[in-house]
């Protein structure tokens, strides 16, 4: 019995993924695969396809690289607070605690044409009369408003990550480096940011596959002006009606957050001891 006891405890986690994941996904790959690849040929030469996969890409790349790098300055900022660390790390996690859907309606009421942001730049003269920063007209700065929006709300979620890390690297091996004469650059560089890799292995993971995900704040900035490979598989499922082409979205979706993790294993994988 006692050998079945570790079995016995993550019964109840296999189960649930079984349930809730596993044949969900079992279904959409065959509802995807049904009738051949039609729904791939449908779902390739779908108008908005080409623009989804180049915009959701876009995304990817600008926004994770600016996280991992936002989120490595503000980590190493806050190792050197000597009082109130953990109101600070609390401050700044508050966008945690917000919704996708809220986040992007925060931002939308800053950007719209009678939002916040036009209201303080007519004031101070900037301009003579409501921006459009979100139309199809003005893709650069729609872009701009969706980096912008996610930077604010997914951040913390590479910050905490990045922090957990940090504070697992033993202090003696800083002091070491001190010990032998090495510059604030060359600790970093030779010792913090390898022992960290695992951490931003683990974030890029992580923050890549939520943005291949990434629907409710675009959706709330963008609409139908700035199409993301979620947003197009919600299109087919609830607008046309069309689970097919649907479930070939998803499928994709989850083909590159796969190969990404495969990526990002490969690339930043640890050697073995």
């Amino acid at each position: 019995m006692r050998r079945l006891t570790p079995y016995l405890l993550i019964a109840p986690s296999l189960i649930f993924l079984g349930v809730l994941f596993f044949v969900p996904l079992v279904e959409t790959v065959a509802l995807a695969f049904q009738g051949g690849a039609d729904n791939f040929a449908r779902m390739r030469d779908d108008l908005n396809f080409n623009d989804a996969v180049t915009d959701t890409f876009a995304i990817i790349v600008i926004v994770v690289l600016l996280q991992l790098l936002l989120a490595l300055v503000m980590a190493l900022m806050l190792r050197h607070v000597q009082v109130g660390r953990g109101l600070v790390l609390w401050i700044w996690s508050i966008p945690l605690g917000v919704s996708d859907l809220a986040a992007g309606l925060v931002w939308l009421a800053i950007l719209t044409d009678r939002g916040y942001l036009n209201t303080v730049l007519a004031k101070l003269g900037v301009i003579s009369g409501p921006a459009s920063w979100l139309t199809y007209e003005t893709p650069a700065t729609l872009l701009a408003a969706i980096v912008v929006a996610e930077l604010w709300r997914a951040t913390a979620i590479v910050l905490v990550i990045l922090v957990a890390g940090l504070e697992l690297i033993p202090k003696e091996f800083g002091e070491a480096a001190d010990v032998f004469g090495a510059t604030p650059w060359q600790r970093f560089r030779r010792v913090t940011l390898p022992l960290l890799k695992p951490s931003i292995q683990t974030a890029l993971i992580l923050r890549t596959v939520l943005a291949f995900e990434m629907f409710a704040v675009v959706l709330s900035l963008g609409g139908r002006n700035f199409p993301v490979l979620m947003s197009e598989a919600f299109n087919w499922q609830y607008a046309q009606q069309d689970y097919g082409v649907a479930a070939a979205y998803a499928v994709v979706v989850m083909a590159v957050s796969l190969a990404a993790t495969a990526f990002y294993l490969v690339l930043l994988r640890s050697p073995a001891r």
